[in-house]
């Protein structure tokens, strides 16, 4: 996983949608994220932020997807 990408919230937000991804709720700058089956997971957005490389494993292993799968398209 040395070929991880600095992304923001919006940027990962943006790519969880072309996985049928969608916000349920927001509650401050948090985005809550569902999928059809029933995966979750919580992003922060912060104002031109990028995520922290375990944050971003976190939300990855939650939606269970790889770093290869999220930079196809991204």
């Amino acid at each position: 996983m040395s070929n991880e990408p600095s992304l923001s919230g919006k940027k990962v937000i943006k790519i969880l949608f072309e996985f049928d991804f969608e916000v349920v709720r927001i509650k401050g700058s948090h985005h809550f994220l569902r999928h059809p089956d029933g995966r979750t997971t919580v992003i922060p957005v912060h104002r031109n932020e990028d995520l922290g490389r375990g944050l971003l494993r976190k939300i990855l292993s939650d939606c269970d997807l790889t770093i290869d799968e999220l930079l196809k398209l991204g």
